[in-house]
């Protein structure tokens, strides 16, 4: 009797990120340069040569890359990334070839975080949690955050 096939593949989790952008070997070099990426799946090749398929691991999560195809069309998104020290992170980023969205600061939330666009202009949400911050503090530094940006709560 063949062995039961688990529903989620050992090292992942229930939900995946799949990046479809044009230029996928660049997003992944980025990767790998910037977030120490690990190719987890070899890039799958179509005929062309294009990307379509590589699954990179980055911390303890995978991520799913493909160049754009007629059936899939490029998107970006936005990934938010925990790391350990963001500055170092942030500038790592920025020597793989990123560009600065935001430099890192405190936030209200109790993370410090910044951002970084990749090549196929994904935005990176790099964060550590610095701060533990209660449910009734957070509402109350939301609305200070707003206050100070002229916008309502």
């Amino acid at each position: 009797m063949a062995a039961k096939v688990k529903p989620i593949p050992d090292g992942f989790h229930s939900i995946t990120p799949y990046l479809i952008v044009e230029g996928a070997a660049k997003v992944i070099d980025f990767a790998q340069k910037a977030f120490d990426a690990k190719l987890h799946h070899e890039a799958t090749k179509r005929p062309d040569g294009s990307i379509m398929h590589a699954t990179l691991k980055i911390g303890d999560s995978m991520l799913m890359i493909s160049d754009a195809s007629e059936h899939a069309k490029a998107t970006t998104t936005m990934l938010y990334l925990y790391v350990g020290d963001v500055d170092a992170t942030y500038q790592k980023a920025l020597k793989a070839g990123g560009t600065s969205v935001m430099e890192p600061a405190d936030q209200f939330y109790g993370d410090r975080s910044g951002g970084v666009k990749d090549p196929a202009g994904n935005q990176w949400w790099l964060g550590k949690h610095v701060e533990d911050v209660s449910p009734a503090e957070l509402k109350k530094r939301a609305e200070q955050m707003f206050k100070q940006h002229g916008q309502a709560a």
